[in-house]
């Protein structure tokens, strides 16, 4: 049974007690906060050796005041208790490694898979750890890649359109003239076209609405470069989502990078680049389909219950709380 955790604010009302006053209780003498193993280092570090699984998820959060924590999670236990294997303040892979370590060897062996973001630190603390895991590098942040891309493009265009639409207004002031400003045939201006076609850049066509079609209809018309940007986005895209052999990928990969070369797009040659560069890891996602998508999920989770706690005052207890529930 999964543990939703609540704040001690929340039991005002129904017990009438003070909230304040219970958590202290809570803390000082109802829970086991005082005697508790990892109370020393637990802002630092936090370590359980027997959630390790043979699937792996590890990505990096902010718990309080913009301070990184890297977090390694067992993707079997499915964000309730046991999804932590461990927690350490900060990104350094050599720290983190050092913590990692303190996990027998024999344990860290039993790791087959473990999905990652493009970071270099999170490969090394990757592949320091656990030699005999195989890294993937989770799909999303790939994507992601080409959707920043595209929009920067779209986002040079809109600045374009702004100063374009100011130095028109200007010149009709200067002329005694009401500075009226094209409008296409759903509607929109230049400017409005550039920031409304935000969205429906992220979806793929089939799931436009008609205003999106017709707004898309239009913005490619008008900038070429756009479309361009576009189908090499939802082509990416589609390898992902229709590729299920790795060897298919890898043929399907290459002919995107050529088509990449072609366009001469500065933002996509450096997608290109950086996919070329983990070509090997990014492949991996091909044999399983593994997306860092329960790490993501389980931050979400901390998130959230840093929300109810209405932000963290004590790192330590902080800590214990976590630990509790998904240590």
């Amino acid at each position: 049974m999964e543990t939703y955790p609540i704040s001690s604010n929340s039991l005002e009302k129904f017990y009438s007690i003070k909230g304040t006053q219970f958590s202290q209780q809570y803390k000082d003498y109802l829970s086991d906060f005082n005697v508790w193993e990892q109370k020393e280092h637990s802002d630092s570090w936090l370590l359980f050796p027997n959630n390790i699984g043979a699937n792996l998820s590890i990505d990096e959060t902010s718990l309080s005041n913009g301070e990184l924590y890297t977090i390694l999670t067992n993707k079997s236990a499915k964000g309730k208790q046991g999804t932590i294997v461990a927690m350490v303040k900060g990104t350094s892979s050599e720290t983190v490694i050092n913590i990692l370590k303190k996990i027998p060897s024999k344990h860290r062996d039993t790791v087959k898979e473990v999905t990652l973001d493009m970071a270099g630190s999170m490969n090394k603390i990757v592949t320091n750890c656990f030699p005999k895991a195989s890294l993937v590098i989770d799909r999303f942040h790939v994507q992601k890649l080409a959707y920043d891309a595209i929009q920067e493009i779209r986002i040079s265009h809109r600045w374009d359109a702004m100063n374009e639409d100011n130095d028109l207004r200007i010149e009709a002031k200067g002329l005694n003239k009401k500075y009226i400003p094209v409008v296409f045939s759903n509607g929109d201006t230049r400017k409005q076209l550039l920031a409304r076609s935000r969205y429906l850049l992220f979806k793929s066509r089939e799931k436009w609405t008609d205003k999106q079609k017709t707004r898309a209809e239009i913005l490619f018309k008008e900038y070429p470069d756009l479309k361009k940007a576009y189908d090499l986005t939802h082509s990416l895209r589609l390898i992902y989502s229709k590729t299920k052999n790795k060897g298919v990928a890898y043929t399907k990969l290459a002919h995107w990078y050529k088509d990449v070369e072609q366009y001469g797009f500065n933002s996509f040659n450096t997608i290109a680049s950086t996919i070329h560069t983990h070509y090997k890891n990014i492949l991996n996602f091909f044999d399983n389909r593994s997306t860092n998508a329960s790490a993501e999920s389980f931050n979400a989770k901390i998130k959230s219950f840093r929300a109810i706690l209405r932000g963290v005052s004590d790192m330590k207890f902080f800590m214990f709380r976590i630990a509790q529930i998904w240590g």
